[in-house]
């Protein structure tokens, strides 16, 4: 049996009392043993589906579920009871979560789950992010670089020296990033900008803010800023900042203004993240740290979602960190306070959370709108394509353990929190996957396929389209590299053509996900609306042929072709093609 309950319009749909919900079979179920089970009050109720026609070969149910009263979270699966094979027979329940079918109840965990009144911007879903490390991407000031006392101004495309860390400047500014506009944007289909920190502070970084208020005269200033909000608001392009408010610099006027800030160890001394004093940690249990970061009408996050900066949201630096004392006690608290201050300066405003393993508690629809996919996307492709490092020890991951791990982390948050997740395959904070992959643009070929058709917004980190390289911290933040004549086109072409499809389908940026099938080597996937889908392969082994069952997707395709034209066989509703080795394809149908 194959039931699908995509969970997303128009197969669930909110209204003023409930969810209008809907169930898939691609056979006849039962009548009257077809139920969804919710759990208003926390006490489980079963409401049962009627049929109601089909859609493609699959045959259709609706119910309607009242909202929880006592929940903001509402969490649904369904359930058949299937009548025995032969007289005697007891018969069985079939279950289903958004993790798949289960022969017995699944745990809550994987309960398909719709927040009432926590959706995130639906904005966010339709970019294709680039994260820019301002020192690094582009200088646009013609003067030369000079670099502040005590530290070393190097040449353009010098490698970052990890004696001199912190301490080495390149000379990148925000008047750079602003003459790109027409690259990013024209040419490689960039929508949105995500910007490392940009706040006066000692170190190229920046993750040591010594003032919130002003833009670090090095990056052009709060001047600069405004150019290039000025220039991404011509364009119609997004602005992301970030905000380092777990802890400042040791410069901050903060440390010596207001001591009883900061958070103390045991012997009284302020107490320094993960033991770095250069970054003294903020309490969040004193009124006077809430009303400074998220409370006054000029705290660091309302300031500059304001005109003029009017920026479109907020990357939270090591949020899950950020707390009162010296630990990280109510940080759900603080982080549903900074996302009511946001949205109140702007209720399209962005949230996203950095977290480095699972975020799920923190994507439940009341604090963050997405956080940057670690977990979900960045840690399992690596360990797919390029060998999971744990603890120093490489394993390379299974086709099976890949698809239950990505499946897994879809499940665990409502789909529209999925849908505003950032997708990075790279940031400053890791090795380069190229490096990882030992240079091979194939499987970053295969990497970029992966990135644009997740659910989920891609984030190029700067470089990533032109095969830029590095190694752990600070190797990761080469320069850029200006001179096309150096650029791998075939790989720059890859990004382009992706980004233009991400554009034109709808149902990349807003469609359910369903695996179809997959091999030792080998995943393939649907993206769908009911007006279209995308079939996605993606092949790390061996050229494979792989007979694809379009037939289980909701709709009735008027046409089947690759993504680059080619003609595609299509028998009974079944798809059948060949993958070359380490390639991947793309099937688009449209209804």
């Amino acid at each position: 049996m194959f039931l699908l309950h995509p969970a997303t319009p128009p197969w669930a749909v909110p209204d003023a009392t409930g969810l209008h919900l809907v169930l898939l079979s691609d056979q006849p179920l039962p009548a009257g043993r077809v139920f969804v089970r919710s759990l208003p009050d926390n006490e489980e109720l079963l409401t049962p589906l009627q049929p109601d026609g089909q859609e493609g070969t699959l045959q259709r149910w609706c119910a309607h579920i009242a909202w929880d009263g006592g929940h903001g979270l509402q969490r649904y699966c369904f359930v058949v009871a299937l009548e025995g094979a032969a007289p005697g027979d007891e018969g069985r329940l079939q279950w289903l979560a958004a993790d798949g079918l289960h022969a017995e109840l699944p745990p809550e965990a994987v309960h398909f789950r719709h927040h009432r009144h926590g959706q995130p911007p639906a904005w966010v879903r339709d970019q294709v992010f680039y994260q820019v490390f301002p020192d690094r991407f582009a200088r646009g000031n013609p003067a030369p670089f000079v670099a502040p006392p005590g530290a070393v101004a190097s040449p353009w495309g010098a490698k970052p020296d990890s004696c001199l860390g912190q301490r080495q400047f390149f000379g990148g500014d925000l008047a750079g990033v602003t003459q790109q506009l027409p690259y990013l944007q024209d040419e490689l289909g960039v929508t949105a900008l995500y910007l490392n920190p940009v706040f006066q502070s000692p170190s190229n970084h920046r993750y040591d803010t010594s003032d919130y208020t002003q833009v670090d005269p090095l990056l052009g200033g709060n001047a600069a800023l405004l150019a290039l909000r000025q220039a991404t608001q011509a364009r119609g392009m997004r602005l992301m900042l970030d905000a380092v408010v777990n802890h400042t610099g040791e410069q901050h006027a903060w440390l010596q203004q207001h001591a009883g800030w900061y958070a103390r160890d045991a012997e009284g001394r302020v107490l320094g993240w993960k033991g770095h004093g250069t970054l003294p940690v903020l309490d969040f249990s004193v009124p006077g740290v809430q009303q400074a970061v998220y409370g006054a009408p000029d705290s660091v996050l309302r300031r500059w979602l304001q005109p003029p900066w009017s920026i479109d949201g907020w990357r939270l630096d090591v949020v899950h960190m950020l707390g009162e004392g010296t630990g990280a006690r109510h940080n759900a608290r603080h982080i549903r306070r900074m996302r009511q201050a946001v949205r109140e300066e702007n209720p399209q405003a962005y949230l996203l959370g950095e977290h480095f393993s699972e975020a799920t508690r923190w994507l439940q629809g009341d604090q963050e709108d997405g956080a940057m996919n670690y977990h979900g996307f960045t840690t399992p492709v690596r360990g797919w394509l390029a060998g999971l490092e744990l603890a120093g020890v490489r394993q390379r991951l299974s086709t099976a353990a890949f698809e239950a791990w990505l499946t897994r982390a879809i499940a665990a948050i409502p789909y529209a929190n999925q849908l505003a997740q950032m997708n990075l395959l790279d940031s400053h904070d890791v090795p380069r996957l190229l490096t990882e992959l030992g240079g091979d643009h194939a499987r970053l070929q295969l990497a970029f396929t992966l990135l644009f058709t997740r659910p989920g917004a891609p984030c190029l980190y700067y470089g990533d389209e032109i095969g830029l390289e590095g190694g752990a911290d600070p190797d990761c933040r080469r320069c850029f590299d200006w001179d096309r004549s150096h650029w791998p086109m075939p790989l720059w072409q890859h990004v382009q053509r992706l980004a233009r499809l991400r554009a034109q389908r709808a149902e990349w940026r807003e469609g359910a996900t369903l695996t179809l099938d997959q091999g030792d080597d080998w995943l393939a996937y649907a993206r769908y609306t009911p007006q279209a889908a995308s079939v996605v392969l993606v092949n790390r082994g061996a050229a494979t042929s792989a007979a694809l069952p379009l037939h289980r997707l909701p709709l009735r395709p008027r046409r089947v072709q690759g993504w680059q034209g080619e003609a595609v066989a299509v028998a009974s509703g079944v798809a059948t093609l060949t993958v070359p080795a380490c390639a991947s394809t793309v099937l688009l149908l449209d209804a």
